[in-house]
């Protein structure tokens, strides 16, 4: 069985090892074993599980629903209804998230465009007489 230092499981897994450490203490990560001398070890379920951990994370679910999934994986086979609920829940939040950062974008973009446009004026004021209507 492979095995990873915290270090190299702070890595791969792109969190901190302060955040691998306060992951354990509120439970989102669970049973990760230690050495006889005490330092944790982890294994490729370990690092699977942390990229569960970083998908929900990124795309912002709650850390309070991250605990809530957490728990009922930890509870096993009898919660695959209601860690699908909670997932279901989080993608419909997701897109309405996502709905938004694209308006956002579009209102950015038309931005960037009239300052653009902006700047093309300062450079060549005729070119910008020129292209405006006449009334």
């Amino acid at each position: 069985m492979t095995t990873y230092t915290p270090a190299a499981a702070s890595t791969r897994s792109g969190f901190s090892l302060d955040t691998l450490r306060y992951y354990e203490r509120i439970g989102l990560l669970f049973d990760i074993r230690r050495t006889t001398g005490g330092q944790r070890v982890f294994t490729e379920d370990d690092l699977d599980w942390l990229g569960v951990l970083r998908c929900l994370r990124d795309t912002g679910m709650p850390i309070a629903d991250m605990r809530r999934y957490a728990e009922l994986a930890r509870d096993g086979e009898t919660t695959y209804g209601e860690r699908l609920r909670v997932l279901r829940e989080h993608a419909v939040e997701l897109s309405g998230h996502i709905a938004t950062l694209l308006d956002q974008q579009e209102h950015l973009h038309a931005k960037i465009r009239w300052y653009e446009q902006q700047a093309e004026a300062e450079r060549d004021p005729h070119a910008m007489a020129a292209a405006r209507p006449t009334a």
